[in-house]
């Protein structure tokens, strides 16, 4: 799905994040009731969302963390998960999703909560890849300090340093 540039320009609500129990994929299938979301967060994944699936084939490293991003009512509007990079000190942005409606300028709470929830888990760096054809993203990640240390089949591989 081709982005359309206008996914996180301007915040709807106080976004908060938490971590979220490696069981409680429910909230996570809500939000992704649509092909084109699913595609979104992980194209390899089958559709219609299955949690088990998620919990034995996309979230079953041990050192695997997803969060949820919440809105002020405390109602799930977003997930992103972190991995453990080429060691511990380095955590990669496997998945992101933030719903339509919580889109407008969430990007910078996303980076934030991503380097947050990071280095609590003590990591130095926060790798991700990102499609190229996502301006917004590349856009939200650049104006957070991300820099890119390559392209290749479609995406940009970024980092950045906590500090």
């Amino acid at each position: 799905m081709r982005r359309t540039g206008k996914e996180l320009e301007m915040p709807m609500t106080e976004l908060t994040y938490r971590r979220a129990d490696p069981r409680d994929l429910l909230p996570l299938a809500e939000m992704l009731t649509d092909p084109d979301a699913m595609t979104l967060v992980n194209p390899n994944a089958k559709y219609p969302f299955d949690p088990l699936e998620w919990q034995e084939k996309w979230l079953n490293e041990p050192t695997d963390a997803a969060y949820y991003i919440d809105d002020e009512t405390g109602t799930p509007v977003g997930f992103f998960a972190l991995r453990e990079g080429i060691g511990p000190e380095v955590r990669h942005l496997v998945y992101v999703f933030v719903t339509p409606e919580a889109r407008g300028g969430a990007g910078a709470d996303l980076t934030r909560f991503v380097e947050e929830a990071a280095s609590d888990l003590r990591a130095l760096s926060v790798s991700l890849k990102v499609e190229l054809d996502n301006d917004v993203a590349l856009s939200a990640y650049r104006s957070a300090g991300y820099e890119e240390l390559g392209r290749s089949n479609g995406y940009a591989t970024m980092r950045r340093d906590l500090g």
